[in-house]
């Protein structure tokens, strides 16, 4: 069969993963894909809702195996798979379940003698985003431009022959998880560890249990709690981070605990990984290999390398150098009040940076036309009154920019990467409007 080989930088007898209870060889791993590909049934789809990454990784391959495309939509919520049902019919749902069974014992795997291959151009994947509308949209990648953008990203950050190993605390369904976790250790070279730790103690668990090199690919909101958990963390070669910005202040504490270096990956789900920078060492991306953004009036375009087509960034991008930028802030994120401007993530920033404030995002409610846009700010700051607080941001924002009003919480509801979907802050506002 002609084709690329379904892994590459690694050998059948490699180790790919580690599963608690121990290493898994390549040899293996493709086996235990083959025995669930020949269970699967007919259907052009598959949605893999595997939390365990090793299951996910076996139910995938399976389906590249027997030529099925994987969805994975952003949120597992009852109305995307409505969506999915809809306007995917005969959609096969996996589990961690039905994977297990095919990895069991009872099932004797193939004996592999060499690597399968699989069409470039065959469609492998359909990643969706929820779209300005809440209707999630669906973006295709064929197998050839996923093993693109890994081996792009393992470059970029230097991981060829480095033999990592990865614990990763993003779900691999989204595409940050997806690329930095699973797709890295197919086609960069790397291993993984088959969980999703989600809590300080699990994450230091989980680093424990799979040897050196390690690599943490984690998100801000991870990172913040590690360091507030006080965790004695094992030796680490590199840390990851990515779906929202990084304080300078965070990153610094991270490597100084970890002692190792902390870069973030940029890109979307529409672009994939596009570049990378080490926070430490200042504001400056750093385009990955093959990708290059030009500018068209007042749009930035990603384009070449793994990118499928010319993509326009939803950032605001100021070119420094050949290969580098700088970001400004989201388009979507800019706000206009009493004729001034800023940002949503500049006031965030702002205001996280006070003493005392755990936690905190502004929102801009929908407003009549008629009435003057106010906004409003989530913050946890235990023990502070709102007084003081707002003392303190008057000192460090323009006063058309402070909210109003200022609402306290226990904890922000953030997802398990660290986001705080509009909905939920949407649902919050009405909340405390109600109680008003």
């Amino acid at each position: 069969m002609k084709g690329a080989l379904i892994i590459t930088g690694h050998g059948l007898d490699d180790v790919i993963a580690w599963r608690p209870e121990g290493s898994v060889e390549v040899r293996t791993f493709l086996g235990q894909a083959q025995t669930l590909a020949s269970q699967l049934p007919d259907g052009a789809w598959l949605v893999n809702q595997c939390e365990d990454r090793y299951h996910f990784a076996v139910g995938f391959v399976a389906g590249l195996l027997r030529q099925k495309v994987s969805l994975q939509p952003s949120s597992q919520s009852a109305e995307t798979l409505k969506f999915i049902a809809l306007h995917y019919p005969g959609a096969f749902i996996l589990n961690d379940g039905i994977v297990e069974a095919a990895c069991s014992p009872r099932f004797e795997a193939p004996v592999l003698s060499e690597i399968p291959r699989v069409p470039e151009d065959q469609v492998a994947a359909i990643l969706f985003t929820s779209g300005s509308t809440g209707t999630p949209r669906a973006h295709p990648r064929n197998f050839g431009q996923l093993a693109l953008s890994a081996r792009s990203e393992a470059q970029g950050l230097g991981l060829l022959g480095r033999q990592q190993s990865i614990v990763g605390t993003v779900p691999p369904q989204h595409s940050y998880g997806f690329e930095s976790t699973f797709l890295l250790s197919m086609y960069g070279g790397c291993r993984f560890w088959s969980g999703q730790p989600f809590y300080p103690q699990d994450i230091v668990a989980a680093l424990a249990r799979v040897p050196a090199p390690r690599m943490l690919v984690t998100t801000p909101f991870h990172l913040a709690a590690l360091m507030g958990s006080g965790l004695e963390l094992p030796p680490l070669s590199l840390v990851l981070s990515a779906t929202a910005p990084l304080s300078e202040a965070l990153a610094r504490q991270v490597e100084a605990r970890a002692q190792a270096p902390v870069f973030e990956i940029y890109g979307s789900t529409e672009t994939s990984a596009l570049a990378s920078r080490r926070t430490t060492e200042g504001p400056i991306w750093t385009l990955l290999p093959g990708v290059a953004l030009v500018q068209e009036e007042h749009e930035t375009m990603a384009c070449e390398g793994h990118v499928p087509s010319r993509v326009a960034i939803a950032d605001l991008v100021e070119l420094t150098g050949e290969r580098q930028f700088v970001l400004n802030g989201r388009q979507a994120d800019q706000v206009n009040i009493a004729g001034k401007r800023t940002s949503l993530a500049y006031l965030n920033h702002q205001v996280s940076q006070i003493e005392g404030v755990q936690d905190v995002v502004f929102f801009m409610p929908e407003t009549r036309a008629k009435h003057v846009s106010r906004l409003t700010a989530f913050v946890v700051a235990p023990g502070m009154d709102k007084s003081t607080l707002m003392a303190a941001m008057r000192w460090r924002l323009d006063p058309v920019f402070l909210p109003r009003p200022l609402i306290y919480l226990d904890a922000l509801p953030r997802n398990q990467l660290g986001k705080l979907p509009l909905s939920e802050l949407q649902r919050l506002f009405r909340e405390k409007q109600g109680h008003g």
